[in-house]
């Protein structure tokens, strides 16, 4: 098995219910075919650097997986048939880009558990000055 990565775009004209469908039909698909899906990412709609079918955005979206070749051939067809997607990119992994996709991975994780950290930290702060006020107010 391979490491891959891709990238697809969908037209901004989807909600967001039929935007999450057409990438769980897609996850789907991988994981069918026998693909183990190791990292997902939604980047939201961004701006095109040039139009395409006379749309200038997209919601840009982000899988990487492990997969046998032939898995990847299906998957394109299927990006192909797909009117929702007007791009995709899929891309075969080296080690330098393995090594710094897993770099960017635990970098994100760290940030999620600093912003956890600090929210829990603050939270405590919030309730205090939210006891002080109803003290204030049951005095008065």
């Amino acid at each position: 098995m391979n490491n891959y990565e891709t990238v697809f775009i969908l037209t901004p004209v989807l909600s967001d219910a039929q935007m999450k469908e057409a990438v769980e039909k897609f996850k789907n698909l991988l994981t069918e075919l026998g693909a183990e899906i190791i990292n997902e990412e939604d980047w939201g709609l961004r701006k095109l650097a040039y139009p395409i079918q006379k749309k200038t955005t997209g919601f840009y979206h982000f899988l990487e997986f492990k997969a046998e070749p032939s898995a990847i051939e299906k998957l394109e067809v299927n990006f192909r048939r797909d009117e929702r997607v007007i791009r995709f990119l899929t891309v075969k992994q080296d080690k330098f880009a393995l090594e710094y996709a897993e770099k960017r991975r635990s970098n994100k994780l760290h940030k999620k558990q600093e912003t956890i950290a600090a929210s829990k930290k603050a939270a405590p702060v919030i309730e205090e000055e939210i006891e002080i006020e109803t003290e204030e107010q049951e005095e008065n």
